[in-house]
């Protein structure tokens, strides 16, 4: 049995699987591809998981276009594994399936009250607002103050999109249903919670200078809460960008409060950390207790709490990957077991013909060039283990291919027909795009050549 010509599988067509997709065909140019993606489009956390005002990371789907128009490249949307196709029917039917279906669910904040109503995860607001076809189209935009939790970019996203009006989003590709909500929302404040201290915050500095560059949007620090211990002076002294942080947030505290007259305001919170959320039908606060840092640079409680009144609240703690059917998966970790991308089973044994990459791999860490390189890791053992099978003249023939039953699939003439959609819309209200949310609208536009084919 030869596979001088592989026919690889991928499941997931955000960015780790295209690069994946493009490392593949780099490594061996004979190979072919059927790209899977549960979705009826591609692209993944940059389409369905960067905030809409971000147009620059956006960007990136320009360049996995250009992957996805190389012939040797079928991609098949509108397909869920364990549904329309198993793993054991790609792993007799490719020589290679690689799994990159990343990470959509918030990690979970163990508290008193996390289940109270106006308790919110931050992957399912981002997917409201990013017009994910899957999600409800309506959110309850009703608190005048609400909370946020997190130390990362998505709470600076969550912030910024909370406390933004609507009229600056009119130039993206929002789809209208959100606007219409964000422009009705009564919101005054919004409480930006960091258990660390102003040297530790996991913000990018580019990202944290925007909360205050949105019109009619102040930003409000308590100078105390900048103090710089023994620890904070070393990582300060030690990196730019926590020197770019902190010197950001020590300007937006020195701002005279006279001056603050916008209609809605950011309240960053430093060293403080979520104890209980308060309220007995519905959220209507959130206790924290302050935080310091030992010696060593851990944040441990110091005993004071602190109430603030909120109607809402927001996680935005983390993000974890959803097991995967037919699939092994540490459920501590949240990701397919492997070694280098090759998945293992129970016993540590890599499982032929079965690879990992991207979040679902390695955890929700880590930007573009670390999906690349993560990527680049795991094709190259599956090239090695293509080289390794073309020798192996025992090996099973593989079996027919499996995508001939899949009539209601989306390839990527179906794609270029939603996006040819979406940019009409967008005409028709001066921007570049606007988001088709509905599934049935995006199979309806995605079929649309099918179905006239049929009627002729």
């Amino acid at each position: 049995m030869t596979v001088t010509q592989p026919r690889i599988a991928i499941v997931g067509a955000g960015p780790a699987g295209i690069y994946a997709a493009d490392i593949v065909l780099g490594l061996a140019s004979s190979a072919s591809i059927d790209l899977f993606e549960r979705l009826p489009a591609p692209y993944g956390l940059v389409r369905y998981g960067v905030a809409p005002d971000h147009p620059r990371i956006r960007k990136i789907t320009d360049a996995l276009h250009d992957v996805l128009t190389n012939p040797r490249i079928r991609l098949h949307c509108n397909i869920e594994l364990g549904v329309d196709v198993t793993i054991e029917d790609l792993r007799a039917a490719y020589d290679g399936v690689i799994v990159a279906t990343g990470a959509d669910l918030d990690v979970r904040l163990d508290i008193p009250g996390i289940d109270l109503p106006g308790s919110f995860g931050a992957a399912d607001f981002v997917a409201w607002y990013d017009g994910h076809p899957d999600v409800a189209r309506t959110w309850p935009l009703e608190a005048e103050s609400v909370a946020v939790l997190g130390a990362g970019n998505v709470a600076l996203d969550v912030t910024r999109i909370l406390a933004k009006h609507a009229s600056a989003l009119t130039h993206t590709d929002t789809p209208d249903p959100v606007l219409d909500q964000l422009a009705a929302s009564p919101l005054r404040d919004v409480h930006l919670f960091a258990r660390r201290g102003p040297a530790d915050v996991r913000f990018s500095a580019m990202e944290l200078r925007e909360l205050a560059e949105q019109d009619d949007v102040d930003v409000i620090v308590d100078p105390e809460e900048l103090a710089l211990d023994a620890h904070a002076e070393r990582m300060v002294a030690q990196f730019s960008q926590r020197r770019i942080i902190v010197r950001t947030m020590s300007e937006w505290a020195a701002r005279d409060p006279a001056n603050r007259t916008a209609s809605r305001r950011i309240h960053l919170h430093l060293r403080q950390r979520p104890v209980r959320l308060l309220g007995t039908d519905r959220v209507t606060g959130v206790e924290m207790e302050r935080t310091a840092s030992d010696e060593l640079g851990r944040m441990v409680g110091t005993g004071e709490l602190l109430r603030y009144d909120v109607g809402a609240v927001y996680r935005a703690v983390g993000y974890r990957s959803t097991p995967v059917p037919g699939m092994p998966f540490d459920m501590e970790l949240g990701v397919i077991p492997h070694v280098e991308g090759r998945v293992v089973d129970a016993a540590g044994a890599p499982i032929p013909r079965l690879y990992a990459t991207g979040w679902i791999k390695r955890g929700p860490v880590g930007l573009i060039g670390s999906t690349k390189s993560d990527a680049a890791q795991t094709v190259r053992h599956l090239v090695d283990d293509l080289a390794d099978a073309d020798a192996d003249a025992n090996r099973s023939p593989r079996e027919a291919d499996p995508t001939a039953h899949l009539t209601h699939a989306i390839d990527f003439d179906g794609w270029l027909r939603i996006d040819a959609a979406e940019q009409a819309a967008g005409a028709e209200r001066g921007r570049e795009r606007t988001k088709l949310v509905d599934r049935a609208e995006m199979l309806t536009h995605a079929q649309h050549e099918q179905m006239m084919e049929t009627i002729r």
